[in-house]
């Protein structure tokens, strides 16, 4: 069959891409030409791009990013044998592909690894754990089918998984989920974590981003074992290099980085449980420094009642026992976190008393007119008080990532320094029904006195601090 030349840059890309058969080409090409007839143009008119284009992903030949890709003159849509037929978006570990084996025909994705972490000694690492993930088999982990390399481009594929990942679940809620939704999306974290510890796999990098949550429900970790290669973030813990993302890292992750264990990632799921319950990180704000000294001091993060006041006490005290900052003292076991989500996960849940949490941190009421005050106590952190382990966070890399997620969901409304008392929930008929209408009347009035003299922010310490002992 005679096939005349191409006319455009899309019909030189579409031959070139290997993708397109002439005949294909060419049959596309008379339905084009049969359209613009219909619309009074000759039809030896020159076939728009675009017209081509869209012919040519309604006859499913194309798929939209090819289709894209090649008007752009963009050709190789292929790595090794898989052909590349979607942008997923960008992954912790770069560039991530939707995909189709050309011979067996499966669906799955396929995760470029940066050029700059393809060093011989990582790729070595690289395989090692590749090796110890192919034969993982939990519906809760994101399975590894292969791994290899196209000339200087190494991949890995693993299975498709339809959906979002946690992270932009959250923000796609605009919002926390609810206490069962959050439950059972980190209860099949915690088996699919515990899972892996049984075969041996540390992840290192626990966090929403590498949660995945299909739109019937079924939640996956991704990149186990792989977080070394996760962009803007050191990859050889030998050496004693951080690996992790500041709002979910654990203390030992940045204190001791050779002795990591599974205990490292029941914190940094305890984290990522905060986040999917309160909607923002346990501690927003601040710098990389900032974060990872908040990680490893005695402080608590605010308590996720402060921000939803039906989540149940015995969901924050599990969250107090994941992030315990000793790893002798914290949870040991992702099955036990998977055992204590059970009740709501299955069902909605009502707590038998209401007793306080752990050490919860109160949000701090500053009484002073001089913002220097708050300034000041934000700063003691890096300036007047040192925290444990200084000279590990002094040489901390400026290399290691802050997850994007903070910046859009974190509000303002937090504090990050100073020691502060526990607030306990407000506890139903601890506040008589009966009071004293004289009384009520006389405490008004010397309020609106008060109002009148008192400059604002006086007066509102002495507001609150009336509430509080009422």
């Amino acid at each position: 069959m005679h096939t005349k030349p191409p006319e455009s840059l899309l019909q030189t890309a579409v031959l070139a891409c290997g993708l397109v058969t002439a005949e294909q080409l060419d049959y596309c090409l008379r339905v084009a030409r049969h359209r613009q007839s219909q619309h009074g143009l000759a039809t030896n008119s020159p076939v728009p791009d675009t017209l081509l284009s869209e012919i040519l992903i309604e006859q499913a030949i194309l798929t939209r990013y090819q289709a894209n890709q090649l008007s752009d003159g963009k050709t190789k849509l292929n790595l090794g044998p898989y052909i590349i037929t979607d942008f997923i978006g960008q992954g912790g570990m770069g560039q991530v592909f939707k995909a189709v084996h050309q011979v067996m025909g499966r669906e799955c994705a396929v995760k470029v690894l940066p050029r700059e972490r393809t060093t011989q000694e990582s790729l070595s690492s690289f395989t090692r754990e590749i090796r110890m993930q192919a034969v993982l088999d939990c519906p809760h982990l994101v399975r590894a089918f292969d791994a290899g390399h196209d000339g200087k481009v190494h991949f890995l594929v693993t299975e498709y998984v339809p959906g979002m990942d946690l992270r932009r679940l959250v923000k796609s809620n605009r919002g926390p989920l609810s206490t069962q939704r959050a439950a059972q999306i980190i209860r099949q974290a915690a088996l699919g974590l515990d899972y892996a510890h049984q075969a041996g796999l540390v992840h290192r990098d626990v966090k929403p981003g590498n949660i995945l949550v299909t739109p019937e429900g079924l939640a996956k970790v991704s990149d186990v074992g792989l977080a070394g290669f996760a962009e803007d973030l050191i990859n050889d813990p030998r050496a004693g290099k951080i690996i992790g993302t500041p709002d979910y890292i654990s203390p030992e992750q940045i204190r001791t980085p050779l002795e990591i264990k599974p205990t490292a990632d029941i914190y940094s799921l305890g984290c990522t449980l905060y986040y999917t319950i309160c909607g923002k990180v346990p501690f927003p704000g601040g710098d990389t420094q900032s974060k990872l000294r908040r990680h490893l001091e005695g402080a608590a993060p605010l308590r996720p009642r402060l921000f939803q006041a039906d989540i149940p006490i015995d969901i924050e005290n599990l969250i107090v026992d994941m992030m315990e900052k000793d790893p002798a003292k914290r949870i040991s076991s992702a099955a036990v976190v998977a055992a204590r989500l059970e009740p709501w996960a299955e069902e909605a849940y009502t707590d038998a008393e209401d007793e306080s949490a752990g050490d919860w941190h109160a949000p701090l009421v500053i009484v002073s007119p001089d913002n220097a005050a708050v300034n000041s106590s934000v700063d003691s952190l890096g300036t007047d008080r040192q925290p444990p382990y200084a000279e590990t966070l002094g040489s901390l890399p400026s290399t290691v990532a802050s997850d994007s997620q903070t910046s859009s969901i974190d509000g303002s409304d937090s504090f990050s320094g100073g020691q502060l008392q526990s607030v306990e929930p407000p506890i139903a008929g601890a506040v008589s029904n009966e009071a004293d209408p004289q009384r009520m009347s006389s405490t008004m009035l010397i309020a609106l006195t008060v109002a009148i003299v008192v400059p604002p922010t006086l007066l509102l310490g002495a507001i609150l601090g009336y509430l509080a002992s009422r």
